[in-house]
């Protein structure tokens, strides 16, 4: 295996006190020669101790670097990575995820056997402290019921062709091709820069023997926090781009299951018995919804767990991207400003 080229690892991050070490310690026991990596930590002016972290783990590793990211948020970082590197091929990573010590060289023996633009791995869902709410949280959140047919949270049995992959090994010429992260984009745009590959030719792959850990949030607050901004900047990502193509049809999934019971329910103000429709959408839903969460159901979890977080992550990313459509003019305004 030829594991001479120059790879660029980068780390996007804000206030990761509690999980950039782990990842960071996961990139140093990978099986790559040090000498052919560099590792930027972009850090988006950080108010813990993060940057303290970074760079104590700087002072070991001389091919660990600390950059600050001044806009605070997620494209200027990996944009600002990106014009710095000196790699060949650049490997995004997150500081909530970590990697098995095989991860770089099997991504580029990969990359380099199917001439691949980008390529990445199935992402397991994990989270640092596992009790039975935790484990109900990562169960709902491994689901195809819970996150949608995306390949790389369910996991495939052999290569396949995606149009979009987690923490992806780029080659860096593709960025000269179709352009760099959308820096107006706070969410979806590593989604949005895939379609833009895939449109200009590029080709996406997934391994199917290759995993990295990704770890959730552990309440139901912060499912709700970070599906609810997933499902906000779903219609800003639409209407900045002006294609509806920079995201797939199950990004829209809870959208419209949320419109299929308010727009009954408002119609009530005309036509009351049409208010039976939310109810019985909504009945048909927590009817649905209850066997899957049995099947999860084991020692480890709980059942009303699932349940309730199946609801709670299903209705926030909906409400989010009800507020995102409400709110675009008023919002893209602030932006130009």
């Amino acid at each position: 295996m030829n594991q001479t080229s120059k790879i660029t690892v980068i780390i996007p991050c804000r206030n990761e006190e509690k999980y950039i070490g782990d990842c960071l310690n996961s990139v140093i026991n990978n099986d790559y020669p040090t000498d052919s990596i560099e590792v930027l930590v972009v850090d988006g002016e950080s108010s813990d101790s993060t940057q303290a972290i970074v760079k104590e783990f700087g002072t070991k590793f001389n091919f660990i670097k600390l950059l600050i990211n001044s806009h605070e948020k997620v494209p200027y970082a990996l944009n600002q990575g990106i014009k710095e590197s000196t790699g060949d091929f650049i490997i995004r990573l997150d500081a909530h995820s970590e990697i098995p010590n095989d991860y770089f060289s099997k991504l580029l023996f990969w990359s380099k056997k199917l001439n691949a633009d980008n390529i990445g791995a199935v992402c397991l869902t994990d989270v640092k402290h596992k009790n039975s709410k935790t484990n109900s949280i990562i169960a709902v959140l491994s689901n195809k019921y819970g996150v949608g047919n995306s390949y790389f949270r369910i996991g495939i049995d052999k290569v396949k062709e995606v149009d979009h992959v987690p923490f992806g090994c780029f080659r860096k010429k593709i960025f000269n091709k179709v352009g760099l992260f959308n820096e107006l984009l706070d969410r979806n745009q590593d989604i949005e820069l895939s379609k833009r590959i895939t449109r200009n030719g590029g080709h996406i792959f997934l391994l199917p023997d290759l995993f990295c850990t990704y770890y959730a949030r552990e309440t139901f607050y912060g499912i709700a926090k970070n599906n609810f901004g997933n499902g906000f900047w779903n219609i800003l990502t639409v209407y900045i781009t002006k294609k509806i193509g920079s995201l797939s049809w199950r990004h829209f999934i809870p959208f419209l299951f949320l419109l299929s019971l308010l727009v009954p329910l408002l119609s009530m103000i005309w036509f009351p018995i049409v208010g039976l429709v939310t109810v019985l959408i909504l009945a048909v839903y927590l009817v649905v919804i209850l066997p899957i969460s049995l099947k999860l159901s084991n020692k480890e979890t709980f059942f009303i767990y699932i349940y309730w977080t199946f609801i709670v992550l299903h209705f926030s990313y909906g409400f989010g991207s009800l507020m995102g459509f409400l709110r675009i003019d008023h919002l893209m305004k602030s932006k130009k400003k």
